[in-house]
């Protein structure tokens, strides 16, 4: 007998794997465990989305985080309940402060045991209220779809950044009535007047634009350019802005901030007006000023109302798209400024030359043979924490097509090798390559696991000294040099890449370093160079 109008179920598992399917969600990275099994089973019969199974939670969400900057999707985590739910709280700080989309997925114990201190319960809502734009706890089936719409909308939204999700255990296993998926419609942007800041600009005499992380991520690198070479304006960035402006043009002075080139912070203090795109001028920066008032010359622009004014008081400011600002703006700003930009040019001879000062290989010289190895090849560059990092940043060429993946305002060691798997996932024929220092490498070796099971295009530039570079550099500037806790052991890597059947070369002089290079790069899947560096080098 057939019934009319009978309604169709579906468990609450299977509604939201459907509707991470209907939200174009096509990579999932994670780790499982006993509460979130239902969603892991249905998964299994889910060929719509790959799950990349790390080895430890964190990973997962620099996984996701990386997979996010550079295919502009929302990066998305599963994981169990208790400390799986905890170990992500790194990731997803990192995440929060350079505002990158992810949904974490986390699973719950069941509705009746919340507060009761269960097994593995842990309440991980009020853990990430501060590093994360909104959490939600769904306790009924009913609500998995509206739910996960609405967390898509807030990470993706504004600046971007993490939500969590955290899901008891009850509603993968309650019947949810089958309803035709509704996308939610993104609202009209409203018209945009700039007339105060195209009239600053105009009446400027030395301004200087500052490109941070929020030119990236609106995309606007093309915009930035053509309304830069219009106008003349010099261009400096922050470490979160690198490559939003292409490293080798004339327009281009360097990085800001307490590690940054003088050129650029000279700039900053000659300017009389500074367009600040994106840039959050956090401590890092606003410690090399503090002889300068920048707030009487500070222009802001940026999509976040919460940054505008936070660090510095803007004399005026647009929260606005910057996309669509660059845009007016090019339209807007008639005056050329050659003449400052030739004026300034000088300045560029504050930077300071590296130099050797041992026969030892030195970081700056390796970073500096892999940016001419790789000049013609389609490359993504990640970097863990450290010196080595900016090393990185000085002495790779970079533009909007040559990206390097940097954790910025939380400093994250252990960030760069599980990121660059994320964009592995996401640029199968793409050489990702990874700059390690010795010490953040160990935070995540275990990630050579992964990279073998999914056979990632992977090369890994260790630059090993021996020592937590960074911490030992400023034992020597600030605490008389006593190393007290900075010299590491390390493993062979060579052995330990053998150990997961992975190949390795180490290099420990200059005349080496372009067959090992030819070597990994000739290689298919995860390739480790150990770059034997001198250990006292510095900054």
């Amino acid at each position: 007998m057939i019934v009319e109008n009978e309604i169709k179920t579906k468990k609450g598992a299977k509604i939201l794997i459907e509707t991470l399917k209907n939200l174009g969600v096509d990579t999932v990275f994670g780790y499982p465990g006993g509460i979130v099994l239902d969603l892991y089973n249905e998964l299994y019969d889910c060929h719509d989305i790959k799950h990349v199974l790390v080895r430890h939670e964190q990973s997962a969400v620099h996984a996701a985080e990386g997979y996010a900057r550079v295919c502009g999707k929302c990066g998305v985590v599963l994981v169990t309940s208790g400390p799986g739910a905890t170990n992500t709280v790194s990731g997803i700080m990192n995440a929060y402060l350079d505002g990158y989309p992810l949904i974490v997925l986390t699973g719950q114990v069941i509705k009746g045991l919340i507060g009761k201190n269960a097994f593995q319960e842990a309440d991980i809502c009020d853990i990430t209220k501060s590093c994360t734009k909104k959490t939600y706890q769904i306790t009924s089936a009913d609500d998995i779809c509206s739910t996960l719409q609405d967390a898509m909308k807030t990470a993706m939204s504004g600046k971007k950044g993490p939500v969590v999700v955290d899901l008891v255990k009850d509603i993968f296993s309650q019947d949810v009535e089958v309803k035709d998926f509704q996308p939610i419609q993104s609202a009209v942007s409203s018209s945009l007047t700039l007339d105060n800041i195209i009239s600053r600009i105009t009446s400027s005499k030395r301004p200087v634009i500052v490109s941070g992380g929020g030119v990236k991520h609106s995309g606007a690198e093309t915009e930035l350019f053509e309304f830069t070479k219009k106008s003349n304006i010099p261009v400096v960035d922050t470490m979160m802005g690198l490559g939003t402006y292409p490293q080798d043009d004339e327009n281009y002075f360097g990085m800001i901030g307490i590690f940054g080139d003088k050129a650029a912070n000279q700039l900053i203090k000659d300017s009389d007006l500074i367009i600040s795109l994106g840039a959050r001028f956090n401590d890092r920066i606003t410690c090399m000023f503090k002889d300068v008032n920048l707030s009487e010359k500070f222009v802001q622009v940026d999509i976040n109302p919460d940054e505008i004014s936070k660090n510095i008081t803007a004399s005026d400011f647009a929260v606005a798209d910057i996309k669509q600002v660059l845009d007016i703006l090019k339209c807007g700003v008639r005056i050329d400024f050659s003449q400052w930009l030739a004026d300034a040019a000088v300045l560029k001879s504050l930077n300071i030359q590296n130099k050797k000062t041992t026969n030892m290989l030195h970081s700056f010289e390796v970073i500096r043979k892999i940016d001419e190895f790789t000049k013609n090849k389609d490359v993504i560059f990640t970097s863990e924490v450290g010196q080595h990092q900016l090393w990185a940043a000085k002495n790779l060429t970079l533009d909007k097509d040559r990206q390097i993946l940097m954790s910025g305002g939380s400093g994250t060691m252990g960030f760069g090798f599980p990121a660059a798997i994320g964009a592995a996932v996401a640029n199968p024929d793409k050489d990702i390559i990874c700059i390690a220092g010795d010490g953040s490498f160990q935070m995540g070796l275990h990630e050579l696991a992964t990279c073998v099971d999914y056979n990632l295009n992977l090369k890994i530039m260790i630059l090993n000294n021996g020592y937590l570079g960074m911490v030992r550099q400023l034992q020597e500037k600030l605490c008389n040099r006593r190393y007290s806790q900075t010299k590491i052991s390390n493993p062979d890597f060579l052995t330990l890449a053998q150990s997961y059947g992975l190949n390795a070369i180490r290099v420990s002089s200059s005349d080496e370093i372009d067959d090992a290079l030819t070597k990994a790069f000739e290689a298919h899947g995860t390739f480790i160079v150990d770059f034997v560096v001198e250990p006292m080098e510095l900054l």
